[in-house]
């Protein structure tokens, strides 16, 4: 199959046996020469020519049967043409001689040898001529194994020599049996060609002499069968004009063997192409003169070569490679110049190799020089721009980029030093970069501030949630502390301070780290690995002079001065008012990034309208309004936690600037950055005590009303409010002493800038701390003396619904049941238990932990927050007893008044009933402290609220029956007691005292003496007498009045096994 698409093929001359379009060349081969005759047009030629043309045509009339048949060779199957168009009857393609592929061209095609169709590819591997086709004449065994069959094995060429063999054999015999079959035809092709050959020869000769001296033959030609029926002979009168004409073309020497009737024409045609072309070829001097410039032009071929070296090299950045081509072209520029210098020396002239070699020399120098010039000149500026680390990507080993290419100048050779050019243009740099981001840091924080202070103030609801983060176990979470905004505000400008005061990344690293590589030039360490250059030219430069040291001195201190005043315009100076510079033009600075520039176009959180500006922030008096640092409606929390971060900042970049030699030998530049962190942390301790002032106010917010789930007494409001004070005082400490600052500066730093905080300092935050815990506790009365909600639903005294109204429906009284927040007395009875709590506990903790943190005693703070708390404790303590005492006192008062209260008998048997309201008011009373105070039984909240009802019902008592004895009550005025009236006093005072024995006090004790001492003073000495012989029947009376009530008044009794307190009652009066 693959032999017989190969035959078809080459026969048809088609690249695929399904071609897509007709070939073109097939329309071309259509046509004859006849019409290609037709098409031309007949030239012109003289009269006298034309029977040479009418005999030349039949000439050539007679061998057109053979021109045809050579026309026709060319069309053998398989054929090729060559380069000049003619054919060749050796074949394209043909089968593998070793019967192992179907084609020979396809093989080589599959092994990436285009030997059919590449020629030049043929030439250039000497591949011609078919050396792959066995039927050629120039075949190559050796190159047909080597290509053909350069993968098989033995075995194989074995087997392909047997095939080889049988196929000799084979064509031998057909051959044999093609000639025996054809060997008339062979005998007639053979006796044709000797005709036309002795024709050919014999033209023009005399044919009675030819015929005398040709030899008889057999045969007789064709040709001579015809000119022999014509009369011809010497007599003949054409004879001898046709002799003539036919031996100019006859092959005889005489005739020059056929070319002597064109020789006249072609010695025309040489003399006008002489004519035409002679000075376009020029003459043999300028042939020498190619001859000798191709012969210098291969003698300096490296002159021709170093040019476009040094261009490729400038192109690949290969400096190694670009270095070493300079050096060759100067050597070769050297040579040049040696030439001439012995030429002048000499007196001699220069030969035309010694022209050629200082011409090719000064225009591949001029070259070289012109690449080297500008590429020195794009070096120069990459050199100012480039920072002094290493590249991005870049092998450890390799140096800085700054360092490679001062080290390519110096080889290069240049007029000013690179060294001091880098370190002037990176000083330059920097200062650039500094006040660029500074400038556009401290406006686009301007832009966050004004947007925050154009908002509404948040509610106190949404600032107590954000303090309420200060308890949660995700404290730490800076996104718990204070709003979104907020939080973006402070880390906005976190990374600004981070980029401007940054070890790492930031500009104060770069100056440190540019006065280190500065340094290292001055005293020599950096020069050591950069080269001289040639012949030690660039010597000069590796050392700097003192004019230069001098410069980078100062351009050091300015950098760290510009610095300083930086950070500190940041925090002292107010809020900018002219935001006009966002909008101004700024060039870009090297090694700043272009996401540091602000611009209106940029989508950004910082976009804004350049028709509308953001307007400035309202002054309505906020203390935040003066600090350009600070976000509006911030809390300290979050002010805390990242002033702290800002003053670390502040105090390692201080401490990284103070070690630079520079800078430490100058003791005024010392105390100027110790100033710095001074003003600095001033400036963030005023701005935290005004937000922890504000945090103190809604602290009163922190109160949900639901108890402790540590503690039933209590709500969650004191452990959230004491957590809110840790944190900010924790925050404080760090803001004041910078602990975490000192720990990340360098070990062994000979200054230590970080300076104690002053007194002043201390004391401010002293008197803060005192002051927010004063704020925070009246919030907390605050809350509890709150209008309840009138009829209508609407509370104006509870603007920011801290009253959280109770369930609708029953009221469960237990002690997990939600507290009915809406009542007055529960909310004074939960906040004097919290403040009891506070007092106790979490108050000293504070205080503790204050003094740790700031090393200090506060010793008078303490007595002051101690006598805060009683005053608060004792204000609301009174908010909540005084309606009791008057109800009380109201009912003692018309209870004595009444007339039926003195007894009708002559011994009372029951105390009046006042007393017995008095009594179910005080189980009421310890009912509802119970309940809502349900720490431990006989809590110490319950028994001081009755035993200082028990004082005010002892002095309403008093009051009492002060004002019956003078007539208030209804008597007689003046009118003394009676025994009975005196038995029934007693037994109501016994009564309630011992009743309500278990809330006695001293001051109770003391009021019932001087009952009975006013009621010894207003009866006759009989009546007392009386009393003393009836005072055992009272006892008893008492007794059994006590059995009666013992279930009714239980609540006062004391269990057994409970320990007694020991603590007095505060004085309530």
């Amino acid at each position: 199959m693959a032999e017989s698409e190969r035959i078809l093929l080459n026969h048809y001359k088609l690249p695929s046996l399904f071609p897509a379009e007709w070939p073109t060349e097939k329309d071309e081969s259509d046509a004859s020469s006849d019409e290609e005759k037709k098409s031309k047009p007949l030239p012109r030629v003289p009269s006298t020519k034309v029977k040479d043309a009418k005999s030349k045509r039949m000439s050539r009339s007679r061998f057109s049967v053979l021109e045809r048949s050579a026309s026709r060779a060319g069309s053998v199957p398989g054929s090729q043409k060559t380069r000049d168009g003619h054919e060749n009857i050796v074949q394209k393609d043909e089968a593998d001689p070793l019967g192992m592929t179907a084609s020979v061209v396809n093989t080589l095609r599959r092994r990436g040898l285009p030997v059919e169709d590449d020629a030049e590819y043929r030439i250039s591997h000497d591949l011609s001529g078919n050396r792959f086709l066995l039927s050629s004449t120039t075949f190559s065994p050796a190159l047909f194994l080597s290509k053909v069959h350069n993968e098989a094995s033995t075995d194989q060429l074995l087997q392909g020599l047997d095939f080889l063999s049988r196929s000799i054999e084979k064509k031998s015999a057909s051959l044999k049996v093609l000639v025996e079959d054809n060997f008339q035809r062979f005998i007639k092709a053979k006796a044709t060609i000797d005709n036309v050959y002795n024709e050919m020869r014999t033209q023009g000769a005399d044919p009675e002499v030819e015929k005398r001296s040709r030899p008889h033959s057999r045969h007789a030609s064709s040709s001579s069968w015809k000119h022999s029926r014509h009369p011809s002979g010497p007599f003949s009168p054409n004879n001898k004009t046709q002799l003539d004409e036919k031996k100019k073309n006859a092959l005889l020497k005489e005739s020059e063997y056929g070319v002597q009737g064109i020789k006249m024409p072609l010695t025309e045609v040489s003399i006008k192409a002489e004519e035409v072309w002679g000075p376009a070829l020029g003459g043999r001097e300028r042939e020498e003169s190619l001859k000798g410039i191709l012969t210098a032009l291969e003698r300096h071929r490296g002159l021709f070569e170093v040019a476009g070296a040094v261009q490729d090299a400038i192109k690949r950045k290969d400096y190694e490679t670009l270095v070493e081509e300079h050096n060759r072209a100067r050597r070769f520029a050297d040579d040049a110049r040696d030439v001439a210098s012995r030429s002048n020396y000499n007196n001699t002239e220069l030969t035309d190799a010694e022209v050629h070699q200082i011409l090719i020399t000064a225009r591949m120098w001029a070259d070289v020089e012109e690449h080297v010039g500008l590429f020195k000149r794009e070096t120069r500026k990459r050199l100012a721009d480039v920072g002094s680390g290493k590249q991005t990507g870049a092998d450890d080993s390799k140096p800085e980029e700054y360092l490679e290419l001062i080290g390519v100048l110096l080889q290069l050779g240049v007029e000013e030093n690179p060294i001091t050019f880098w370190l002037q243009s990176r000083s330059e740099n920097l200062k650039s970069k500094l006040a660029r981001t500074a400038e556009f840091s401290k406006v686009q924080i301007e832009v966050l501030r004004r947007r925050l202070a154009n908002n509404d103030k948040p509610s106190l609801k949404t600032s107590a949630a954000y303090l309420r983060s200060a308890a949660s176990r995700e404290r730490q979470n800076p996104a718990n502390m204070d709003s979104r905004k907020v939080i973006e505000f402070w880390d906005f400008v976190s990374s600004s301070m981070n980029s401007l005061l940054a070890s790492q990344n930031g500009v104060v690293g770069e100056v440190v780290e540019y006065w280190d590589i500065a340094q290292s030039f001055i005293n020599g360490s950096a020069q050591r690995r950069l080269p001289v250059g040639i012949d030690k030219r660039s010597r000069e430069h590796l050392d700097l002079s003192a004019d230069s040291v001098e410069d980078l001195q100062n351009r050091t201190i300015d950098l760290v001065n510009i610095l300083r005043e930086t950070v500190f315009i940041f925090f002292a100076d107010p809020p900018i008012d002219d935001l006009s510079a966002i909008l101004s033009p700024v060039p870009e600075t090297p090694a700043t990034p272009k996401s540091a520039t602000l611009s209106p176009l940029d989508k950004t959180k910082f976009n804004f309208d350049p028709a509308n500006p953001p307007p400035p922030s309202p002054l309505r008096g906020a203390s935040w309004e003066k600090y350009a640092f600070w976000p509006p409606y911030a809390n300290a929390l979050s002010g805390t936690h990242y002033l702290s971060k800002f003053l670390v900042l502040v105090g390692t970049a201080c401490g990284d600037m103070a070690s630079l030699s520079i800078i430490k030998r100058d003791p005024q530049h010392v105390e100027m950055l110790k100033s710095l962190i001074g003003a600095v942390r001033e400036r963030c301790i005023q701005a935290v005590c005004a937000a922890w002032e504000t945090d103190a106010e809604n602290a009163k917010g922190l109160e949900d009303w639901i108890r402790s789930s540590e503690r039933n007494d209590i709500t969650n409001m004191p452990d959230r409010f004491v957590a809110v004070e840790r944190e900010i005082v924790t925050g404080m400490q760090r803001i004041c002493y910078l602990q975490e600052a000192r720990g990340s500066m360098k070990e062994g730093a000979e200054v230590d800038v970080l300076v104690p905080p002053p007194q002043k300092v201390i004391q401010t935050v002293r008197s803060q701390f005192v002051k927010s815990l004063y704020k925070g506790l009246s919030g907390m009365v605050e809350n509890a003396e709150r209008r309840n909600k009138t009829d209508d639903g609407i509370n104006d005294d509870d603007p920011d619904g801290l009253i959280i109204p109770a369930r609708s429906g029953y009221t469960d009284f237990s002690a997990s049941a939600t507290v009915d927040s809406s009542s007055k007395n529960v909310r004074k009875l939960l906040t004097l238990s919290n403040l009891q709590h506070l007092r106790k506990d979490l108050i000293a903790f504070l205080l503790t932990h204050f003094e740790t943190s700031f090393s200090v005693k506060l010793t008078d703070e303490s007595k002051t927050i101690r006598d805060v708390v009683s005053q608060i404790d004792a204000r609301l303590f009174q908010s909540y007893t005084r309606p009791l005492v008057d109800r009380l006192a109201t009912i003692i008062r018309t209870g004595v008044a009444d007339p039926a209260w003195a007894p009708r008998g002559r011994r009372p048997e029951d105390a009046r009933p006042y007393v017995y309201n008095v009594l179910l008011a005080l189980v009421t009373v310890q009912s509802e402290v119970s309940i809502t105070a349900v720490a431990v039984p006989d809590h110490v909240l319950t028994k001081h609220i009755l035993s200082y009802l028990l004082e005010q019902v002892c002095v309403a008592l008093m009051e009492a029956f002060k004002a019956r004895s003078s007539g208030g009550g209804g008597g007689s005025s003046g009118a003394l007691y009676t025994l009975p009236m005196l038995m029934q006093a007693t037994l109501d005072l016994e009564f309630l005292a011992q009743t309500l024995v278990v809330y006695t006090t001293e001051k109770a004790s003391s009021v019932q003496t001087q009952i009975y001492k006013e009621l010894d003073e207003r009866t006759d000495s009989e009546a007392r007498g009386s009393l003393q012989r009836e005072l055992p029947e009272m006892k008893k009376t008492l007794k059994s009045l006590r059995e009666r009530t013992r279930g009714e008044f239980a609540c006062f009794k004391r269990q057994r096994g409970r320990k007694e307190t020991t603590e007095r009652p505060p004085s309530r009066n």
